[in-house]
């Protein structure tokens, strides 16, 4: 399973992924704040995903992951999915350890994902606290449709 950066060719696979998450994470196909951050990852070389079959660019995506190198030393996951029938099988564990490769410490990467008790985000949670992060402050207002938002940090010393 490789992970390559993504290309312009890749954003039909993304807004698959994209509308796959849509229940948990609200509108996001026609969302046009969604569709400029993927477009800014893609073109600063930050968006990164597993293509089915290892296949070129354009071919459908397992999984993508949009990374902000932007703020040293402290790192983001901005959108992290894996399609449906490629759960469980390593491909966000490939994503995750390809930015743990980028970050140099000392530094900090986090991520904003579903406070404790929303419905479907308890596997985010675990998936997260399995890589060592650890449940942070939470965000009012700044989760789909309003919601409450936990970040989740994990520290390089």
């Amino acid at each position: 399973m490789r992970v390559d950066i993504a290309t312009e060719a890749d954003i039909p696979g993304w807004l698959d992924l994209a509308a796959e998450v849509e229940p948990l994470f609200g509108p996001l196909v026609h969302d046009p704040i969604f569709n400029r951050a993927l477009l800014k990852n893609i073109r600063r070389g930050t968006a990164f995903c597993i293509r089915e079959n290892e296949g070129p660019p354009g071919s459908p995506l397992m999984g993508g992951l949009l990374f902000s190198p932007t703020r040293k030393p402290v790192f983001e996951i901005g959108w992290f999915s894996v399609a449906d029938k490629w759960r469980r099988h390593g491909v966000g564990l490939a994503l995750v350890r390809r930015i743990f490769d980028l970050v140099t410490p000392p530094a900090e990467l986090i991520v904003k994902t579903f406070m404790e008790g929303v419905e479907g985000g308890g596997p985010a949670r675990v998936f997260y606290a399995r890589f060592g992060f650890e449940p942070a402050e939470l965000l009012p207002g700044q989760g789909p449709y309003g919601s409450t938002v936990q970040v989740f940090r994990q520290y390089f010393r």
